[in-house]
């Protein structure tokens, strides 16, 4: 099963010491040592190099790769040698302190991993002395999309099935499921892949559109699947997926930006005809809906005609409300 965030977290912290030790480590090496693929750790080493003990010139993580061996530029940056121990300013204090206090208040998180954080904020308060003042005028509420991260990120750890109410926009409507989930990633939203129950198959959920949560007592066991490789994006249509055409106008341009799109052909009144594939063109239909005069479906006939028919009752109903 993928790892969660924070032992991903702990796997980065580990990392940073091996490399430390291992100047010019063979990536293949690296990946078998930690037990990950190649592309694993090389999305691990794309994120140290945001890593420091601040953001001053010097103190970032100096990690680099030639795709064979990693290299590491400046490793005194976290070592021992570093030049100045470690300061906050009043700034970086009143961030790290609002930040951990909210993070602390997420439902679902685990209570050891709750009393190390609130450990760890009374000695950077300690730390911070005069700087941490202003931290305790300031507060953070995270959205409903932090308690679902926090209940997952917990199903994950414990290997735990979940409950939930989920919106499916290609439906328009709310519905009930179980799944065991797999892993959390981010690709532009934060997303749940997970076994559902329901229909015996995988499902991507994403995170803002759980209504409700709860975590059950039944253990998760997804069967053995290959994660899919999320590099070129979230949604990689088929070849053999239904061919969609859409016609935009100016205002309806962005279509070609959101959509993964076969051809995007320049129109005279500075729109564009877009053909794209998606194994679901019944979900275009909302589409069609939002772009109103920015846009229609060309082809296939029938789904043309479907958003027309959605278009005309929607308007029916917005008339019956007047």
């Amino acid at each position: 099963m993928a790892a969660n965030a924070i032992d991903q977290t702990r796997r980065m912290l580990s990392l940073v010491t091996y490399l430390r030790e291992r100047p010019g480590a063979y990536i293949a090496d690296v990946a078998r040592a930690f037990g990950i693929t190649e592309d694993e750790l090389i999305s691990d080493l794309d994120v140290l190099p945001m890593c420091g003990t601040s953001f001053r010139g010097g103190d970032l993580l100096d990690i680099d790769t030639d795709g064979e061996r990693i290299w590491w530029r400046n490793p005194d940056a976290s070592g021992e040698s570093t030049a100045e121990p470690l300061r906050l300013a009043a700034d970086e204090a009143t961030a790290l302190l609002v930040a951990a206090r909210a993070v602390a208040t997420l439902p679902g998180l685990r209570e050891g991993d709750r009393d190390a954080l609130l450990r760890a904020t009374a000695k950077i308060e300690g730390a911070a002395g005069e700087a941490a003042g202003a931290s305790s005028r300031l507060s953070v509420t995270f959205e409903s999309e932090g308690g679902v991260f926090a209940e997952v990120d917990r199903a994950i750890s414990e290997r735990r099935r979940l409950w939930l109410r989920y919106y499916s926009p290609a439906r328009d409507e709310l519905t009930e499921r179980e799944v065991d989930p797999i892993r959390l990633f981010a690709v532009g939203h934060t997303y749940m892949e997970a076994w559902c129950r329901q229909s015996e198959a995988r499902r991507t959920f994403r995170l803002d559109r759980v209504a409700e949560i709860r975590l059950l007592e039944e253990a998760a066991a997804p069967p053995e699947i290959e994660l899919r490789d999320l590099s070129e994006g979230l949604v990689q249509p088929s070849a053999e997926d239904p061919e969609v055409v859409v016609e935009v106008g100016p205002g309806g341009r962005w279509v070609a930006e959101y959509y993964p799109h076969d051809s995007a052909e320049e129109l005279p009144d500075g729109g564009l005809r877009i053909t794209l594939r998606t194994p679901a063109p019944a979900s275009l239909r909302r589409l069609a809906l939002r772009l109103g005069r920015d846009g229609r479906i060309v082809s296939p006939p029938e789904l043309a005609a479907s958003a027309r028919a959605a278009a005309r009752e929607a308007l029916a109903a917005y008339g019956d409300r007047d």
